[in-house]
């Protein structure tokens, strides 16, 4: 794109405008010792002010009316690490999806050299232990490896012993530790099928959702697997140019018929992370309401985009020029976003994935 092109472009739909300066010590590295206890910049929609509050005062912030909408993915310790059984090569791959009705999982690689059909390789528990061996059976158009595992059970079961927390590469530079297991997992997870936490959602814990109930706030879960497409920059600079990645979401009949209900007595509905978002507008008819759902949701959100199915968002601290702080400002407008964000950079919030958090009403 020359100079003159980029210039015609609104600044809102390029992806420069949505960069922000970050001191590294700012990046979490562990969540905070209790969750409720994490911060929490509270950003109006109305007047772009701000107040400086904490999770747990949420029942506070909260209506009796309104409905928290949550996702109840659960993260699959996808990440795997062993080596080549040959050569002793060191290997890593990250699980993607399986079909454990002919028993073949797909998963990305990352090896020197190339790994030829046939090979084995052997993985290694979260002792470095030697576990079970993979046979390379093929390569999908993509380039991800096609692997049979050789030993029984189905992918959850295996990946339970085997799989590694597949932490962001900004947390200790992806290397877990035990409390990971724990730290990395909403408390209302489900469903198998992430590849990432939806990290608004750790900020919860029974007692604070406990506490909610009894005011009155009730929740609805929807599901939406985040994939390893979450990690992937915007490479364009006109994000109309943008192709959002897939990922595999669900709306049932119970959560939709909450979410439907939530205007019609006085509440508002309020997104827990962008993943929540992104699944109801996908499920969302023009008028608002939700219908039972199920499908690959694509959608990318952007300024401009008409939200439907959301009146308030509960969200961390997002990468500079990713898509999540492009939904954010979409929702929130970018120069309050982007303000927002500098406040709480000179107020030492903490930031991404163990990071505190925002609430925007």
């Amino acid at each position: 794109m020359n100079e003159q092109d980029n210039q015609s472009i609104d600044a809102n739909q390029r992806i420069s405008a949505y960069d922000y300066e970050l001191p590294r010590e700012r990046i979490a590295q562990d969540p905070a010792a209790v969750r409720t206890d994490a911060r929490l910049l509270v950003l109006s929609r109305q007047d772009g002010s701000i107040q400086h509050r904490y999770i747990r005062d949420l029942p506070e912030l909260l209506g009796a009316d309104d409905t928290l909408i949550l996702n109840n993915s659960r993260v699959v310790p996808a990440r795997l690490m062993g080596y080549r059984t040959r050569t002793g090569g060191r290997w890593q791959g990250l699980f993607l999806r399986s079909d454990d009705a002919v028993g073949v999982w797909e998963v990305l690689s990352k090896t020197r050299g190339r790994l030829q059909e046939g090979e084995t390789l052997t993985l290694q528990d979260r002792h470095a232990r030697d576990g079970i061996e993979l046979k390379v059976v093929a390569r999908t158009e993509n380039g991800n490896l096609l692997v049979q595992p050789l030993a029984e059970g189905t992918a959850n079961e295996l990946l339970g012993r085997y799989g590694w927390v597949p932490l962001p590469p900004y947390i200790r530079e992806g290397r877990m530790v035990d409390a990971d297991l724990q730290s990395y997992q909403t408390v209302y997870a489900q469903h198998d099928g992430s590849v990432a936490a939806p990290t608004a959602g750790l900020h919860f814990t029974e007692p604070l959702l406990k506490q909610l109930g009894e005011k009155g706030v009730r929740t609805a879960e929807v599901t939406l697997h985040v994939g390893i497409g979450t990690f992937r920059p915007i490479a364009v600079e006109n994000l109309q140019e943008h192709r959002m990645h897939t990922e595999w979401g669900q709306v049932e009949a119970a959560a939709a018929a909450a979410i439907n209900e939530t205007p019609r007595r006085g509440g508002r509905r309020v997104a827990v992370g962008t993943t929540s978002v992104r699944t109801v507008e996908s499920a969302a008819g023009d008028d608002g309401s939700l219908a039972p759902w199920t499908g690959m949701c694509d959608l990318f959100i952007r300024p401009g985009y008409r939200f439907k199915a959301i009146d308030g968002l509960l969200t961390n601290f997002h990468l500079p020029r990713s898509s999540l702080l492009v939904l954010v400002s979409a929702f929130a407008g970018r120069e309050r976003v982007l303000n927002a964000y500098r406040e709480a950079v000179e107020n030492e919030y903490r930031f991404y994935s163990y990071g505190d958090a925002m609430l925007i009403l």
